[in-house]
């Protein structure tokens, strides 16, 4: 029930009774106090009405007075990106870091997903402190390239995963350096099962999962994975977060390929993204932002310039690998020898057209 209260204009209002005639009474005189007790009282009087004013004045004053404001929550710790073992990202998404390309993972109630494998033992690693799996089996594996670092623990998830996922190029590429690793390791070989051509996608309970290749850069089969609701973008190696990178050119690597991959990659995933890279400089970190693709194409543009000066100045092979470091990438820098002496003569057989 709803209760109205009701206004009234001045001239609506109830009259009041009015007061009836009471008796006066007269008091009997009273005696003068004498003038000092006067005095005393009146001077006390006023020092208690300065007091009591002074003491309203501060209740007044206190209560105008703004509440101190509460405490900040304190800090949640900022996950550390290279931290060894689990580090959850978010909406279920997170990165294991144990040897070898960066593992993602995807755990929620309804479904499970791995991307990359590393090797047997931290794949076994990977797999027993799996957050929340619960001894379920995984809905997807997927391989980002065929490199041993992101495939050998392939044969670990295999007996526990539905389906092992990779571009089409990939069990090609990885049976081929299996063939020329030294001593061989075919046997030892787990290949995907479910492969693509240009772009891949599925439903894990309420998350997607795509995948898409962009053309040859790393090497012939590198392939770009979005987890599409937690938005986290594994880009495998296609980043090397400020380090010296592996272009393997056997492997079907080009670094004018890669640039433009990378180029791709900048305009077409979310801005707001947070991007896993297969390796990095771990003073940068195995996660980052869309912002962070950007020193890798530039680090390729600059070694492909910087190698074809020196080709036409008439240096050598052998001369231009001679170099160091790279000048203009101080967050690349590592002692001789080091991944750029190689990066150099890719660049060198690349731009001649040799090997």
């Amino acid at each position: 029930m709803n209760t109205r209260i009701r206004s009234h204009s001045a001239g609506s209002l109830p009259a009041s009774p009015a007061p009836s005639a009471s008796p006066v009474l007269s008091a009997p005189p009273a005696s003068r106090a004498p003038l000092s007790n006067r005095r005393s009282f009146l001077k006390t009087s006023a020092l208690a009405a300065t007091a009591f004013g002074l003491f309203a004045r501060e209740r007044l004053f206190a209560q105008a007075l703004p509440l101190p404001p509460a405490p900040p929550p304190p800090a949640r710790p900022v996950p550390d990106p290279n931290a060894a073992g689990f580090v959850p990202l978010r909406r279920g998404a997170g990165v294991f870091n144990g040897r070898g390309g960066t593992i993602g993972w995807f755990v929620s109630e309804d479904a499970l997903a791995v991307i990359d494998t590393q090797f047997p033992d931290t794949a076994a690693a990977c797999l027993a402190g799996l957050p929340g799996r619960d001894g379920r089996r995984l809905d997807v594996v997927i391989n980002t390239h065929h490199h041993g670092d992101h495939t050998a623990g392939n044969p670990v998830f295999k007996p526990v995963a539905k389906t092992i996922v990779a571009h089409e190029n990939v069990p090609a590429l990885q049976r081929a350096a299996a063939a020329r690793a030294r001593p061989p390791s075919l046997d030892r070989q787990v290949y995907a099962d479910t492969l693509f051509a240009g772009a891949w996608r599925a439903a894990l309970g309420a998350e997607t999962v795509s995948a898409r290749h962009h053309g040859p850069a790393h090497t012939g089969g590198d392939i770009i994975v979005v987890l599409e609701n937690a938005n986290v973008v594994h880009m495998g190696d296609l980043v090397f977060n400020r380090l010296y990178p592996v272009i393997d050119r056997p492997g079907g690597a080009g670094i004018r390929g890669w640039i433009s991959v990378l180029e791709t990659a900048l305009k077409t995933y979310p801005p707001d993204a947070i991007y896993i890279f297969g390796h990095a400089n771990p003073a940068f970190g195995v996660t980052g932002a869309r912002d962070d693709l950007a020193p890798m194409r530039d680090y390729l543009s600059a070694l492909l310039a910087h190698v074809e000066k020196r080709i036409a100045a008439g240096a050598s092979r052998e001369e231009i690998c001679a170099l160091e470091n790279l000048p203009g990438f101080r967050d690349w820098h590592q002692p001789a020898p080091n991944r750029l002496q190689g990066n150099l003569g890719v660049a060198y057989d690349e731009l001649t057209a040799a090997g």
